[in-house]
């Protein structure tokens, strides 16, 4: 099987949102749960943010971004298996090729309790693994009796990110019960007003811009940041046609912005 490194590889785009409330969130969680979810839809800036936390969480990073054609365990397992080999370079891959090639579904909970073993044999500092859009392989039968049995065992100096576009299966994403894993989902990761105004801000655009932005996308962190972007680069005109576009908007659907008559 080839190895696609680009997938095991922290991308490197720098952040142009920065997103200070939710790292926060996020860094606390680390010395609480084993593991975070960030669940939302495409453009709710989940990646944006698990990139930003990498950087900025102050551990080693394993990476792991997963497709569609990483449903079979022998391509996941190798993604995976090499990106912490990457930061931790003693983890030992020859048991896994052996037990994944015949293994059967009551074999996956052992895979994580090998996998855990190997995490607690090797030395180095903390680790964050994250596993980028697990929900491509979310139908895959061995999910859940794998990651099931990796979340409770996971080391305290290894935390596992996962994002998604939908909730783990059930019995995956209900830990948060067990306070095994913090779900971060979309109405928390959708912008506040005072995060619209800092971007905004950040690009020389006005409170009203922002606001008006913010009721327009509501708060979807991919929308917010195309509207500053375009409001940037097309200078005043435009800038100012937005506000009277949206506010007649806004009037007509009989919806009163905060500040404003209609």
């Amino acid at each position: 099987m080839n190895l696609t490194l680009d997938k095991i590889t922290l991308p490197s785009h720098p952040a142009h949102v920065v997103r200070p409330r939710l790292l926060s969130l996020l860094q606390a969680g680390l010395g609480t749960f084993s593991a975070t979810v960030l669940n939302g839809r495409a453009g709710t800036g989940k990646t944006v943010l698990a990139e930003d936390f990498a950087r900025h969480c102050g551990r080693t990073v394993a990476w792991y971004k997963v497709d569609g054609g990483d449903a079979g365990p022998s391509e996941f397992f190798e993604h995976l298996i090499t990106s912490v080999r990457r930061v931790r370079p003693t983890f030992q891959a020859a048991t896994f090729s052996d037990l994944i090639s015949d293994a059967t579904l009551e074999d996956f909970p052992v895979l994580a309790e090998t996998f855990v073993y190997e995490l607690l044999e090797t030395q180095g500092d903390p680790l964050l693994i994250v596993i980028e859009d697990l929900h491509s392989i979310y139908d895959s039968e061995w999910v859940v009796p794998f990651f099931g049995r990796l979340l409770p065992l996971l080391p305290s100096d290894v935390h596992l990110l996962i994002t998604g576009r939908s909730l783990p299966p059930a019995p995956l994403w209900r830990m948060r019960s067990k306070q095994s894993l913090l779900v971060v989902e979309e109405p928390e990761l959708a912008f506040t007003l005072a995060e619209a105004i800092e971007l905004f801000r950040t690009y020389g655009l006005s409170e009203e811009h922002a606001e008006l932005a913010l009721k327009h996308s509501h708060g979807r962190v991919a929308t917010m940041a195309r509207i500053a972007i375009t409001l940037n680069n097309s200078g005043k005109a435009v800038a100012d046609s937005f506000i009277s576009t949206e506010r007649r908007r806004h009037r007509f659907a009989g919806t009163n912005m905060p500040g404003y008559s209609a």
